[in-house]
């Protein structure tokens, strides 16, 4: 069995935390055994390792994302990246055609998908193994897991089975997404299910729906016309038009720790960061990112959250309802972990003339690097703050320090290496300041360092 972790979104819902760039899954906001702080990804993959699933395992993600990934989980975990964010139903069909002409997985193969992000126990990830088993020793295409709810929820999907179960699997009637309270009501009456957002096929079964829908079952060539795909889910394209479909019952505990509300039923402790809460307040937690403290008094059931990208204060029954306002909110993420480090937007100006200025705060990992790199829409300044490092500029390499300042202009190449950990305020200038402008030469520091020793050579000679 092979599992597609899917990563996406924005998780708005946690705002000013998660952004764009840096969605819920990443927030390092839970603790694990050892008291450290961990995000729900590393939480999910560690739990995977520990339930050997995570050798088995790729995770299918967006381009803005990677960086992120590799930095929580290591650079060599197994990526299958979306050249384009187009919902889930090509993201997972995107992993199969890698699955199937990459990795040469057999038609044969059983593929899980679940979602990077549920708060479960180890039993959880032991129950999606029995996906494997349900759908080899039965002729149905789909095998989902479904949880029993423990209240009428209006934010699940609801699975409805037949009432025949056979081998302790149900058969599915159908599917209700997100009910009013008093159809969740009727729903858990009719011993519905909640949808665990994670099911399992046979390879067989997507290469097939690719081929019905003319699309490459090639991983390349699928990454080519990815844009032709349907910007839709998985859900609605294949799922609720497939009628051989079995469901799984999983009794142990699961949840989606999507709202501020259920996030910080799981925190240990109830101030993140600069913070102080009251004598006699219950129930309110603080989380601040920012270097200036945040006080709360007098105010039960708040949640007060702060980072460079805006502050949110809340009460818990209303949390979910954030995203509804948020995205009125327009503008770059101010804070994201990189492979590398991590950076913080300091300040952002566009002149009414056209031309922008940002300046930024960057931290370099000791023995990391940024890529060797070319903007011809922007200068650059560095001020180098803390430690340490070898700056490359125009293929020639040089030691720089704290207190060095190195110009950049538009069309030169560009990278550094922090021999030490580093931080570096960044301002740069120019007519448009986009990801876009950012051409890639190579990413690894061999690769660079083998580029220079190129030009050396022809220099010699």
């Amino acid at each position: 069995m092979r599992l597609v972790l899917l990563s996406g979104g924005s998780g708005k819902r946690l705002w000013p935390l998660s952004n764009d760039s840096r969605s819920k899954q990443f927030l390092k906001m839970l603790d694990d055994n050892e008291g450290n702080k961990v995000s729900m990804v590393q939480r999910v993959w560690t739990q995977l390792e520990e339930t050997g699933l995570a050798g088995k395992s790729i995770i299918a993600t967006s381009t803005s994302q990677v960086d992120m990934l590799k930095a929580q989980l290591g650079p060599e975990i197994e990526v299958v990246t979306e050249p384009e964010r187009r919902d889930t139903f090509p993201a997972i069909a995107l992993a199969a055609s890698y699955l199937y002409s990459v990795r040469n997985c057999g038609l044969d193969e059983v593929v899980g998908i679940l979602p990077v992000d549920p708060y479960v126990d180890n039993e959880f990830f032991e129950r999606v193994k029995d996906l494997e088993i349900a759908l080899v020793e039965s002729d149905a295409d789909l095998a989902l897991l479904a949880a029993a709810p423990t209240f009428p929820s209006e934010k699940y999907g609801y699975i409805v089975p037949n009432p025949a179960n056979v081998n302790g699997r149900l058969t599915v009637n159908y599917f209700k997404e997100k009910p009013t309270p008093s159809q969740a009501v009727e729903l858990i009456n009719e011993n519905a299910l909640w949808n665990c957002g994670v099911f399992a096929f046979r390879l067989s079964f997507l290469i097939a729906a690719l081929k019905e829908r003319n699309l490459p079952t090639n991983y390349e060539a699928l990454l080519k016309d990815y844009s032709l795909l349907p910007k839709t889910s998985f859900d609605y394209e294949v799922v609720e038009k497939t009628p051989n479909i079995i469901a799984l019952p999983y009794n142990g505990y699961w949840k989606d720790l999507g709202t501020w509300n259920t996030l910080t039923d799981k925190m240990t402790g109830s101030i993140t960061g600069k913070g102080l809460i009251g004598e006699g307040v219950e129930n309110s937690h603080i989380i601040n990112e920012l270097d200036i403290p945040i006080t709360l008094l007098g105010l039960d059931n708040i949640v007060v959250a702060a980072s460079p990208d805006g502050i949110l204060v809340t009460h818990k029954d209303a949390s979910s309802k954030v995203k509804e306002y948020v995205d009125r909110w327009e503008g770059r993420p101010m804070f994201e972990e990189r492979r590398w480090g991590w950076y913080r937007v300091l300040e952002y100006t566009k002149y009414p003339e056209g031309n922008e200025v940002l300046t930024k705060r960057l931290g370099v990992s000791a023995c990391k690097n940024l890529s060797y790199q070319v903007h011809y829409k922007r200068s650059e300044v560095w001020t180098i703050v803390k430690g340490e490092g070898i700056f490359v500029f125009d293929d020639q390499l040089r030691h720089v320090r704290n207190g060095d300042v190195l110009h950049i202009p538009l069309g030169t190449k560009h990278a550094i290496r922090a021999t030490t950990d580093m931080e570096i305020i960044e301002v740069q200038t120019g007519s448009e300041l986009i990801e876009e402008d950012i051409f890639r030469i190579c990413y690894s520091w061999e690769e660079t360092e083998e580029i220079c020793k190129v030009r050396h050579t022809r220099n010699l000679g």
